[in-house]
């Protein structure tokens, strides 16, 4: 029996390449490790609770 996600092709992720505007599947460069950066907010005015979204969403 297979575990689930060992069969590459079953579970892919697939993101549109703004450069092309084609759909492209998603291979990270560490197949065992994926990293995503966010960008800390843009303060420009009066302090909110949506300023903190990123840290609360992506912590």
């Amino acid at each position: 029996m297979k575990e689930t996600g060992t069969d590459p092709g079953r579970h892919a992720l697939f993101l549109t390449n703004t450069l092309s505007g084609r759909k492209q599947r998603f291979q990270p460069r560490d197949p065992n490790r994926v990293t995503l950066y966010v960008c800390g907010p843009t303060v420009y005015n009066y302090a909110h609770l949506g300023n903190a979204r990123s840290a609360v969403v992506f912590e």
